[in-house]
């Protein structure tokens, strides 16, 4: 999936007349992206369009509009955009109340290292997570982490060929599987691998 460039991005002016609209096709398309992992976890799956979005949000937010500046965004997002043989996610840990999330984090450590996709009945591919910094300590987790599932020939074959996604935790404190992700999530996918 080809990369971000300042090519790709809308001015401010432009974006601050389009934004709206953008926004709810963002919206519409992250439906077919996210997968709830129980309760508590979800897998966000990026692409190029929540990239941009992202980086729009940014130099929105931030009033960028200098080409430096414009460019470190693009390189501190460009890495999620996913490289046609992985999927790249934002696993995120939600528990409403900050007691509760505080504890558990506490007790969720390592979670990110227990998150798995899988191609059918092929091995499990594990994440490599955090790749831009660490995000959990010897008494934690983080509520927010990055994530890159590598797929290798026989699986992205598989998907090729119609196989089924599965997806789960195997954390001591956390499991969840769910045996066959929807469709249109599955479609989704997909095209991340073209």
């Amino acid at each position: 999936m080809k990369k971000l460039s300042r090519n790709d991005l809308y001015s401010l002016e432009e974006y601050s007349q389009i934004r709206n609209e953008f926004r709810n096709r963002v919206m519409q398309h992250k439906k077919n992206r996210r997968i709830a992992l129980g309760e508590h976890a979800t897998l966000y799956f990026e692409d190029r369009l929540t990239m941009q979005y992202q980086v729009q949000e940014m130099l929105r937010i931030e009033k960028i509009f200098e080409t430096d500046a414009i460019e470190e965004e693009l390189q501190a997002y460009n890495p999620l955009i996913p490289d046609e043989q992985n999927w790249k996610a934002t696993f995120m840990l939600e528990f409403e109340d900050v007691t509760d999330r505080r504890q558990a984090l506490a007790k969720l450590n390592g979670i990110e290292e227990k998150v798995w996709v899988q191609v059918d009945n092929l091995e499990r591919v594990y994440p490599i997570a955090n790749e831009d910094l660490v995000r959990s300590n010897a008494d934690k987790t983080s509520a927010v982490h990055f994530m890159r599932f590598e797929l290798d020939s026989d699986m992205l074959a598989a998907l090729e060929n119609g196989a089924n996604i599965s997806m789960g935790i195997e954390h001591p404190a956390y499991r969840h599987k769910m045996d066959r992700v929807p469709e249109q999530v599955k479609n989704s996918l997909l095209a991340d691998l073209h």
